[in-house]
Protein backbone atom coordinates (compact mmCIF):
# COMPACT_ATOMS: atom_id res chain seq x y z
CA UNK A 1 0.00 0.00 0.00
CA UNK A 2 0.91 3.55 -0.89
CA UNK A 3 0.90 5.96 1.38
CA UNK A 4 -0.79 9.28 0.04
CA UNK A 5 1.33 12.28 0.51
CA UNK A 6 0.22 15.44 2.59
CA UNK A 7 -1.51 17.42 -0.25
CA UNK A 8 -1.98 20.24 2.31
CA UNK A 9 1.82 21.02 2.69
CA UNK A 10 2.48 20.75 -0.50
CA UNK A 11 0.00 23.31 -1.28
CA UNK A 12 1.12 25.93 1.31
CA UNK A 13 5.02 24.93 0.09
CA UNK A 14 3.69 26.16 -3.36
CA UNK A 15 2.15 28.81 -2.19
CA UNK A 16 4.46 30.29 0.01
CA UNK A 17 7.17 29.89 -2.93
CA UNK A 18 5.26 31.48 -5.39
CA UNK A 19 4.22 34.61 -2.57
CA UNK A 20 7.81 34.91 -2.41
CA UNK A 21 8.92 35.06 -6.19
CA UNK A 22 6.53 37.55 -6.36
CA UNK A 23 7.27 39.80 -3.85
CA UNK A 24 10.68 39.82 -4.66
CA UNK A 25 9.44 41.00 -8.43
CA UNK A 26 7.67 43.47 -6.51
CA UNK A 27 10.17 45.16 -4.49
CA UNK A 28 12.54 45.07 -7.35
CA UNK A 29 10.52 46.51 -9.58
CA UNK A 30 8.74 49.07 -7.44
CA UNK A 31 11.02 49.62 -4.96
CA UNK A 32 14.85 49.95 -6.79
CA UNK A 33 14.71 53.90 -5.93
CA UNK A 34 13.97 53.09 -2.07
CA UNK A 35 17.42 52.89 -0.29
CA UNK A 36 15.73 51.01 2.58
CA UNK A 37 13.92 48.48 0.84
CA UNK A 38 16.60 48.15 -2.21
CA UNK A 39 19.03 46.17 -0.07
CA UNK A 40 16.30 43.68 1.12
CA UNK A 41 16.73 39.94 -0.15
CA UNK A 42 13.80 37.45 0.52
CA UNK A 43 15.52 34.56 1.55
CA UNK A 44 12.44 32.31 2.30
CA UNK A 45 8.84 31.75 3.06
CA UNK A 46 6.40 30.03 5.27
CA UNK A 47 2.57 29.75 4.56
CA UNK A 48 0.60 29.45 7.75
CA UNK A 49 -3.28 29.75 8.90
CA UNK A 50 -4.57 27.09 6.27
CA UNK A 51 -3.17 29.81 3.52
CA UNK A 52 -4.23 32.91 5.12
CA UNK A 53 -1.02 34.55 5.82
CA UNK A 54 2.58 33.56 4.40
CA UNK A 55 5.33 34.99 6.61
CA UNK A 56 8.75 36.27 4.46
CA UNK A 57 12.20 36.16 5.55
CA UNK A 58 14.56 38.73 4.30
CA UNK A 59 18.05 40.00 4.68
CA UNK A 60 19.11 43.13 4.23
CA UNK A 61 22.70 44.83 3.46
CA UNK A 62 21.35 47.82 5.78
CA UNK A 63 22.28 47.80 9.60
CA UNK A 64 19.55 49.65 10.75
CA UNK A 65 17.07 46.66 10.95
CA UNK A 66 14.64 48.27 12.77
CA UNK A 67 14.37 51.55 9.96
CA UNK A 68 13.86 48.70 7.47
CA UNK A 69 11.46 46.95 9.03
CA UNK A 70 9.12 49.73 9.20
CA UNK A 71 9.58 50.44 5.69
CA UNK A 72 8.38 46.88 5.09
CA UNK A 73 5.57 47.47 7.49
CA UNK A 74 4.95 50.84 5.91
CA UNK A 75 4.59 49.13 2.27
CA UNK A 76 3.12 45.80 3.07
CA UNK A 77 -0.75 46.88 1.84
CA UNK A 78 0.33 48.11 -1.52
CA UNK A 79 2.68 44.98 -2.02
CA UNK A 80 -0.53 43.05 -1.38
CA UNK A 81 -2.51 44.97 -3.43
CA UNK A 82 -0.01 44.26 -6.35
CA UNK A 83 0.38 40.85 -5.41
CA UNK A 84 -3.30 40.35 -5.88
CA UNK A 85 -3.09 41.14 -9.32
CA UNK A 86 -0.18 39.14 -10.28
CA UNK A 87 -1.79 35.79 -8.71
CA UNK A 88 -3.89 33.77 -10.13
CA UNK A 89 -5.84 32.63 -7.08
CA UNK A 90 -9.50 33.27 -5.44
CA UNK A 91 -7.68 34.13 -2.08
CA UNK A 92 -4.60 36.11 -1.34
CA UNK A 93 -2.88 35.68 1.98
CA UNK A 94 -1.70 38.62 3.90
CA UNK A 95 1.90 39.04 4.13
CA UNK A 96 3.68 39.59 6.84
CA UNK A 97 7.89 40.37 6.79
CA UNK A 98 10.65 38.55 9.28
CA UNK A 99 14.40 39.88 9.68
CA UNK A 100 16.13 36.07 8.83
CA UNK A 101 19.44 36.57 11.57
CA UNK A 102 20.90 33.40 10.01
CA UNK A 103 23.73 34.98 8.61
CA UNK A 104 24.39 37.24 11.68
CA UNK A 105 24.45 34.51 14.00
CA UNK A 106 26.72 32.21 11.61
CA UNK A 107 29.16 35.25 11.73
CA UNK A 108 29.04 35.17 15.40
CA UNK A 109 29.50 31.31 16.10
CA UNK A 110 32.59 31.65 13.59
CA UNK A 111 33.80 34.24 15.66
CA UNK A 112 33.34 32.62 18.88
CA UNK A 113 35.17 29.20 17.34
CA UNK A 114 38.18 31.42 15.97
CA UNK A 115 38.55 32.74 19.97
CA UNK A 116 38.39 29.17 21.36
CA UNK A 117 41.45 27.73 18.71
CA UNK A 118 43.29 31.33 20.05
Amino acid sequence: MVKKQNNNSNRAQRVASKVQTLVAEILRDDYSDDGLVAGVSLVGAVAHGGLQFVRLFYYSRNTDIDAVQRRLDEITKTVRYELASRMDQKYVPDIRFEYDDTLDRAERIDALLENIDK
